[in-house]
């Protein structure tokens, strides 16, 4: 699972969680979008994600930079999973899948559906709320919740 996660979310929460019923392992990878202006540094997410899944043992995080594909390549991951809020989602997934076959035809990407409840969180959306001074509360797992709160991120 790979994103910027910045911050994580409950709905990325409920997607790892699901995978992590999958797979023996779960990676879950955060990378430096370059597109994005981040809140929280590679570390703070890191920590944060840590903190969100410290009593599952078989979930592992890990920083990259560069091209997702390119960081399963070099760490033999086999399924990539991504998560899916809605059709204009799974559409703009899919093309990202199938560009990442052509450059990594070993990986696959498998999608997990949000729950709809879940449908309108986003990092994007929280950092929105967070910069105008709102609650994030409702949107992110408690942990990152005292994170913000201790950080004084408001």
């Amino acid at each position: 699972m790979a994103g910027s996660f910045d911050p994580i979310t409950i709905g990325h929460e409920y997607i790892a969680l699901q995978a992590a019923a999958m797979f023996d392992t779960l990676i879950v990878a955060v990378g430096n979008n370059v597109q994005k202006h981040s809140l929280f540094t590679i570390e703070e997410r890191i920590d944060m994600i840590k903190s969100v899944f410290a009593s599952v043992p078989h979930i592992q995080v890990s920083a990259y930079e560069g091209l997702t594909i390119d960081y399963c390549a070099r760490h033999g991951v086999q399924y990539l999973v991504r998560g899916v809020r809605s059709a204009a989602d799974y559409d703009a997934e899919s093309s990202l899948a199938q560009a990442n076959k052509l450059l990594c035809p070993q990986v696959s990407t498998v999608w997990i559906p949000a729950k709809p409840e879940h449908a309108c969180i986003s990092s994007s959306a929280v950092r929105e709320i967070l910069y105008h001074g709102g609650n994030v509360q409702a949107f992110v797992p408690q942990a990152v919740y005292k994170y913000i709160m201790n950080k004084k991120i408001k």
